[in-house]
Order: C-alpha cells, then structure tokens, then sequence
C-alpha cells in the first residue's frame, strides 16, 4: 500500500487564542494564499496532520496541539520558495511584502526584551499579529527581522487584536514554544491589560464569566457572543484603576481565559465598552470630549510575567503607547499604585 507523504517533523503550535478554533480556519489565518482545494487534497492523503494523527477539514483544535505541514511549508504562512507557493487562479504567483530598512530598523527597536529563548515586543496599535483577507502587512511576514543571532526565525505563540497595543512574546527555539504553549494553557504565564471605557462599572472590582463564541453579525463580520452554538467559558478579573464621575474610567483587566475578543466583549457586557471600539461598543465608545485623531481603540497589554521551567520569573512592562497617553492627559486620570499590580485568584 502506498504511504502518505510524511508531514514535516516542525510542527506549529495551536495557541490560547486560537483554542475551538476549526482546522480549515486556521489553516486559511496562517496560509492565506492556499487555495481551498489544495487544503483539501493535503487533508485527504494525510499531510496535514494534529498531534501524529490525520486531520479532517471541520475539527476544532485544542491549545497545544501541534499542526504539521508538510516540507514545503514553512512555519509563519510562507512558502520555503517562490516555486514552492500555491499558484492563484490568474496565474501569477504572490510575492511576500519586502521590508525596507527603515521597517526593519523599528521593528527591532520595539524588542523591550531578549534572551536566548525568548523576546518580547511592543506590538504597536494598528499591526496585525497574522495575514487575513485584506492584510497584506503583519507581524507574522516580519520574523525574519526579528531572528538576531537565533538559527531560526522566532515564532507566535499567542496573539494580540490588530488595534490593540503591548507585550507580544515571541519564542526564539522549538522548545521554548512548547513550554510557552504550555504556560499559556496552564496560566503560568499573567497578561495584564490597560483599557479605559466609556461610562463606570457598578462594582469596582470583580470577575467576568460571560462565556463566548463567534457568531456573524450584519455584513457577515464575526463578533464574540455569549449566545452563540459554540460559546466556551470565558472569565475575566477586573479593577477600576481611576475614574472621571460617571462617563469614563481606567480599568486594570486579567484574562483568565483566552476567548478572541475576551475582554473587549466583557467590557460591554459591564455596559462600559472600550473607548474607541466601534465593533462592540457602537457610538458610546466614542465620546464628543475625545478629538477625532484620539478615537483609537484604548486597550493596550500593559504586563506580561512568565514563570519559566526551573522557576525563573521574567517580568516586562510596556509603556502606553502615544494615543492612549494623550487620552490619559485629556481624560484626567491619575496614576494609581495598584495599577500593575497582578490580581490574586
């Protein structure tokens, strides 16, 4: 009998993010230029492949799978050649955005922390962590950039929304993305978010279970909803930092879980949706004291703390970024002690 082709023995992780997510739908989030029908003729003579075993196109995965590809697919989206890319229906073969110097140059700058294993970056608000239909410039077509001195270039473990700001880490070897993987999944590793909204929460502090799953909203655009079919458990920790009377407030937020759009989601749910998140929030996350150039989503991934195999403790903070600062200044808000501070579950 003839033998399947044999998958690639570098594997991609499946992450927190994209935990229930269907195989069909990440393989189209990290190989956007494949056409469906090549998906499918890998999936049917076995060379894609979860965890050693054959893949079907409507599975969902778990955090920590491995998906593996096979050789001519490389981690990152990307094919290893030009000669090795799927072919579009016109006939052209896509080529991979080039990077200027000057890209390079600031996107290494936004490196906040290396070692040997790991880095982490201060993803700015406006880029997006992976390519999708109509994002031709993200994160994931720049690692290359981001190799340094490593043997190979880094990879995603988790992700941040594309208007969000803040820690993103990145692993530097195979087996600092396993444990990476593993922390996320175990909550070993604390993500603490900055976030002001629109109106005050009733309770001051408190935790969030909404659960949520993606649902289609008009226009066919996908929203997290508490009454979609596949909602999962979804929990958030949350603390108001500062406020300004009744319409604005500083809230100090920890995922417990990591659903898409978890803590945006959440904020509504508190009928204090993220200031400048149009998506969830409608016209309340966009009040008239806020100018126009001003109106950006305000959510911005302030602290990561990632305990390591052995017991080390890696602890990066990043700074607002200039939109939120500028909110900060119009709004009043004052800084507080508790502010970076982790919650105690």
């Amino acid at each position: 009998m003839t033998q399947p082709p044999t998958p690639d023995a570098k594997g991609q992780m499946v992450s927190a993010d994209e935990d229930g997510l269907r195989l069909d739908r990440w393989l189209k989030q990290h190989f956007p230029d494949l056409p469906f029908g090549q998906v499918q003729k890998l999936l049917r003579t076995g060379q894609i492949r979860v965890d050693g075993h054959r893949a079907k196109t409507g599975m969902r995965l778990e955090q920590g799978q491995e998906v593996r590809l096979p050789p001519s697919l490389r981690a990152g989206g990307e094919a290893a050649t030009q000669q090795d890319r799927p072919t579009p229906r016109g006939g052209a073969k896509p080529s991979a955005p080039k990077m200027t110097a000057g890209e390079v140059k600031d996107i290494q700058a936004r490196v906040i922390y290396r070692d040997d294993e790991i880095l982490v970056l201060d993803k700015p608000a406006g880029l997006a962590v992976q390519g999708g239909s109509g994002i031709s410039r993200h994160l994931d077509g720049m690692l290359d950039a981001l190799r340094f001195d490593a043997a190979e270039r880094p990879r995603l473990t988790h992700r941040l929304d594309k208007d969000t700001s803040g820690v993103l880490v990145l692993a530097r070897t195979r087996q600092a993305a396993r444990w990476l993987t593993e922390g996320f999944r175990r909550k070993t590793i604390k993500k603490l978010y900055w976030a002001a909204v629109a109106g005050v929460p009733e309770i001051a502090q408190g935790r969030i279970r909404l659960d949520l799953g993606k649902r289609r909203s008009g226009g066919g655009k996908e929203k997290m909803d508490a009454d979609a079919e596949d909602a999962k458990r979804a929990e958030t920790l949350y603390r108001i930092v500062d406020r300004v009377g009744r319409k604005a407030a500083w809230l100090a937020m920890e995922p417990v879980t990591g659903r898409t759009h978890q803590l945006r989601a959440h904020a509504l749910a508190m009928e204090t949706p993220i200031l400048g998140d149009g998506k969830y929030g409608g016209k309340a996350a966009f009040p008239e004291e806020l100018p126009l150039k001003l109106r950006m989503l305000q959510l911005h991934a302030r602290r990561i703390v990632i305990e390591r195999p052995g017991g080390k403790v890696t602890d990066v903070v990043a700074p607002l970024p200039p939109h939120m600062v500028e909110v900060w200044k119009t709004l009043g808000f004052s800084r507080d002690q508790s502010a970076d501070e982790l919650f105690e579950e």
